[in-house]
């Protein structure tokens, strides 16, 4: 398998046709399974009007209300430690995930041994996909504590790579790591593979020539598909890098990057992909953005049917320049990051890319929303790089500028800061502070 283009030629490649065959024939089992076995749903179902016999066709998916957190969370421990949405037993589940409760309470996510299986599997296709084979070896640094990322090492394993199972340990030990067992490829989120890049070069170590790294995938966070950001990380480790999109409520692994690196291909086969209007959940047609909503199509321990995600994004059906047939899925960021300034709606990515591209700063970032006089603004605050003479007024009138060309909306006001005084992020990077009531 090593010389070959595809983990799974022909699931890859198949037709639309074919995509959605599969599609249509899962989606049928599992809403049949889910009204049959999960309280939750035979609830919702019936309340809806619907029986499983009303799902004739993919469009006929609409018939059936959206669940969201709020859902998870209402019906966690309801009934059972799993709660009344689960539709399997507890002595059938293998393996938990939990949410990081950054909007709310932690949210348990259930698998099954074969849920956990073909999760796996999955995560194998998309690595082969991001071009590990086995002969790299491969560093997961990735939170193994209960974050669905974790375990996903294992799809690796898989593969047949020399796994190193790093998690997240400091980053003087991870380079070590890095110069001892002179991994080939490294999987961590944005902000961090920034940071440790940062931080190799202030230990006298050069990632692009005292390291082995050739491929970084990122996750958790939306900079790898931001093409300024990637950019950014590749030139400071001379590596390619590929984005990663996974959700635990869904399946752990959901889409990644190919070598074209224009959006990231969804597990079809697992997962459909619609995009509603945020605010009247209307199905939009392809390449219009809104809110992604995914439906797992084999998971059992806890079925997803028509998951509001709160990722914004569109959906790209054709066919890539790969060869692969699997939907694209292009993210744009987090409806609740999101804010409206003079009518417009900014996301921190559209701050990021134009932060990355700038010349003169370290890309670090923050953004601050407020109001003042019953309008809300925003503020942004950078790092000026330490050889720069720039006068810090031109500095920030040149961002300034930049951002109202990009986003449409100048900030309130651009603070320059020394380089290092804006903090880093081991993990996930919270960039936002919102501080209207």
């Amino acid at each position: 398998m090593n010389n070959q283009k595809y983990w799974n030629e022909k699931l890859e490649t198949l037709p639309r046709s074919g995509i959605e065959n599969l599609q249509l024939e899962r989606l049928k089992e599992i809403i049949s399974f889910s009204y049959e076995n999960s309280v939750y749903y035979k609830r919702s179902f019936d309340a809806a009007g619907i029986k499983p016999g009303d799902i004739q066709g993919l469009a006929d998916l609409e018939k059936i209300p959206f669940v969201d957190k709020k859902t998870e969370r209402d019906t966690q421990g309801v009934g059972s430690f799993l709660g009344e949405m689960c539709a399997v037993d507890e002595k059938d589940v293998v393996f938990v995930s939990a949410s990081s409760g950054s909007t709310g309470v932690p949210t348990l996510s259930p698998f099954t041994k074969t849920d956990f299986d073909e999760w796996q599997e999955v995560e194998s296709r998309l690595f082969y996909m991001a071009g590990m084979r086995n002969t790299d070896r491969y560093v997961h640094a990735l939170n193994f504590t209960l974050f669905v990322g974790g375990p996903d090492v294992i799809g690796a394993q898989n593969l047949g790579a020399l796994c190193i199972w790093a998690g997240t340990v400091p980053s003087e030990r991870l380079l070590f790591i890095l110069k001892e067992f002179r991994p080939t490829i490294i999987w961590t989120t944005p902000s961090y593979a920034w940071h440790l890049g940062e931080t190799a070069r202030k230990n006298g170590i050069d990632p692009a020539k005292d390291l082995a790294i050739r491929k970084i995938i990122v996750a958790g966070e939306p900079g790898g598909s931001i093409a300024a950001t990637r950019q950014c990380i590749e030139k400071l480790w001379d590596a390619d890098l590929y984005d990663f999109f996974g959700i635990s409520d869904i399946f752990g692994a959901c889409a990644g990057m190919c070598e074209i690196k224009d959006g990231l291909h969804i597990a079809e086969d697992h997962i459909l992909v619609e995009t509603v209007d945020i605010r009247t959940g209307k199905a939009l047609p392809d390449g219009e953005q809104g809110e992604l909503v995914l439906t797992a199509l084999s998971k059992r321990a806890r079925p997803m049917i028509r998951f509001r995600t709160g990722d914004i994004g569109c959906v790209n059906r054709e066919a890539c320049l790969c060869g692969r047939t699997h939907s694209r899925i292009y993210i744009t960021g987090r409806l609740d990051d999101m804010f409206i300034v003079s009518g417009v709606n900014i996301f921190p990515s559209d701050v990021e890319y134009v932060i990355r591209g700038l010349d003169g700063i370290t890309g670090e970032y923050q953004i601050r929303v407020f109001e003042k006089n019953y309008t809300s603004q925003y503020a942004v605050e950078i790092e000026k790089n330490s050889g720069s003479d720039e006068p810090d007024e031109t500095l920030a009138g040149r961002i300034s500028a930049a951002l109202k060309a990009r986003v449409g909306v100048k900030p309130a006001s651009v603070t320059i800061r020394k380089d290092g005084e804006l903090p880093r992020a081991t993990h996930k990077a919270k960039r936002l502070t919102d501080e209207r009531n």
